[in-house]
């Protein structure tokens, strides 16, 4: 059995809403903090969390654009994850305040995972670069630049990165200078991709929201997510 609440907190002087799952019985429990695309938080990363709860992880899927909510606005999405990326601090404190969240709540602190789609694998990753103790991060289509790359030192755990080949979001380029970039602070990484594959594979609605570039795969979206749980069950349990 699962108990799910929204769970309201503060962070960058908004009041998020984020989705807490935690397994019944005594914890603490190996925690997933989850963290969403940037158009928002929405039903299917709520149910992520849900997800990872029955298979007995405390999980929190983490707000970073405020109220709970999908964006309507997308310029304004556009912009404000512009802003972010500019500020990895800024980045990291959205997460720590999720993590904050997912502890309180009877995540074990020593089995922490941080896994992020989209923008959210930014938050994860910039999480792992300010030292946090996450014992691995995954990042599905996430974006993979970063304005500290020295920050790759201070990583801890396992990193996964799941990205398709055709995703005009993380070019090429972008996907080796992060390879040049984990490679040079010698961290223990993996990077999946898949060929044929657009961004947002995961999102079962990403075909649908008619975006050039973006395209459910549910073969890749599979193949990733047994990843993530492979990568979980050898790092957390």
């Amino acid at each position: 059995m699962v108990t799910t609440l929204d769970v309201w907190y503060t962070a960058d002087g908004r009041t998020m809403v984020g989705r807490l799952a935690v397994p019944d019985g005594p914890g603490p429990h190996p925690a997933v903090l989850l963290a969403h695309e940037g158009a928002g938080l929405d039903d299917v990363q709520r149910a992520r969390a849900d997800e990872y709860a029955a298979l007995g992880y405390a999980a929190f899927a983490l707000d970073y654009i405020g109220g709970g909510q999908p964006v309507a606005d997308r310029e304004w999405m556009y912009a404000y994850l512009a802003e972010l990326h500019a500020d990895p601090d800024r980045i990291r404190g959205l997460g720590a305040a999720g993590l904050d969240v997912l502890l309180d709540a009877g995540g074990d602190p020593g089995r922490v995972a941080a896994v992020g789609y989209c923008f959210g694998g930014a938050v994860a990753l910039e999480m792992a670069r300010a030292g946090d103790d996450l014992a691995a991060v995954a990042g599905l289509h996430p974006r993979l630049s970063t304005t500290r790359p020295e920050g790759a030192r201070r990583v801890r755990g396992r990193v996964l990165v799941c990205v398709g080949a055709d995703d005009p979001l993380i070019p090429a380029a972008e996907r080796l200078a992060f390879e040049e970039e984990m490679r040079a602070a010698g961290v223990d990484w993996r990077m999946h991709l898949y060929g044929g594959v657009q961004h947002s594979f995961t999102h079962p609605d990403a075909t649908a929201a008619g975006i050039a570039g973006l395209a459910h795969d549910p073969s890749a979206a599979a193949h990733a997510h047994a990843a993530v749980l492979d990568l979980l069950r050898d790092t957390i349990g």
